[in-house]
């Protein structure tokens, strides 16, 4: 790792998101911190702060502006609120600090896959009720069908068969 390099660690129990900041060179990066209780904004950490306990990743790019205009960006924004885990988050402002343009492939992402889900969830649960239902109703009527015949004596005995007698030609 180098000075202005954006790296990212994987986060959540299962690794389920990633983290992003802007290595400044000294030991420290400089990314979002903090929680919504406590209020999240831009500051400089040490690295194993930032890493904690994982693995550090770099995200390589194409094109991006010279490592000192991209530690100065970051540093530009040092004490900055408004942070928005959809419109601003730790990754848009990496991205930013690199490129000159703010994005997320985690939002990105998930702005792609969250369309599928959803039908797939409505569809699950539109077929799931049908499912149940007809189910629950089978059932039932299979049910009250053994009661009524029971009742009414309506009922088909089965008896042994004699083959020499009832075969028998």
């Amino acid at each position: 790792m180098a000075r202005g390099d954006h790296i990212y660690v994987r986060r959540g129990r299962g690794r389920y998101y990633t983290h992003h900041a802007i290595d400044a060179g000294d030991g420290t990066v400089i990314h979002y911190t903090g929680t919504a209780a406590t209020g999240r904004r831009v500051e400089r950490s040490s690295l194993e702060s930032f890493a904690d306990g994982g693995e550090i990743y770099l995200r390589s790019y194409r094109s991006r502006l010279p490592a000192e205009e991209i530690v100065s960006r970051a540093e530009s924004r040092l004490g900055m609120t408004g942070y928005h885990l959809v419109r601003n988050n730790c990754e848009h402002f990496a991205t930013w600090a690199s490129t000159g343009s703010a994005a997320s492939r985690q939002v990105r992402s998930w702005a792609v896959a969250a369309p599928g889900a959803v039908a797939s969830l409505a569809m699950a649960q539109a077929t799931g009720i049908h499912v149940i239902v007809l189910g629950t109703v089978s059932m039932c009527a299979y049910a009250l069908r053994g009661l009524w015949h029971r009742r009414s004596g309506s009922r088909t005995v089965l008896r042994p068969i004699d083959i020499d007698r009832d075969c028998a030609a």
